[in-house]
């Protein structure tokens, strides 16, 4: 990947890989507000892929909702390089939804320190499961 830009490929659109990826609930890591769900699977040319859910029952207000959105996904795409090397050295690929759990607005600071957390908790994942195939 070239810079810091995001791309169309790194969206996860499938519907089928989302219902795929909330199925394995139980892989998650909490950095409150920010809650990632993941699915770690074999290198399948892109090394991850992610998804972003403000739920309309947390936030009631859509522009806020897109809100939320833009500030986690700038997040992401500035900070995503964490989980980029433990992914690289393990030939892996990682399908992330990033949920935002918190009723009212935050500013990007919080969500940016938060977000980094939950990345380096996963890249610890990562980092643990080099045996998957």
């Amino acid at each position: 990947m070239k810079g810091l830009r995001l791309y169309k490929y790194e969206k996860l659109c499938s519907k089928k890989a989302i219902e795929d990826l909330f199925a394995a609930k139980n892989n998650s890591v909490k950095s409150y507000p920010i809650r990632l769900i993941y699915l770690i699977e074999p290198f399948n040319g892109t090394p991850a892929k992610f998804y972003i859910s403000v739920p309309k029952r947390k936030i009631r207000h859509a522009v806020d909702r897109v809100l939320m959105r833009r500030r986690i996904r700038e997040a992401y795409r500035l900070n995503r390089n964490i989980i980029f090397d433990p992914l690289k050295q393990n030939s892996l690929s990682v399908n992330i939804a990033i949920m935002y759990m918190h009723d009212n607005v935050s500013d990007y600071a919080l969500i940016e320190e938060k977000l980094k957390n939950a990345l380096s908790e996963l890249a610890k994942v990562i980092e643990n499961n080099k045996d998957i195939s």
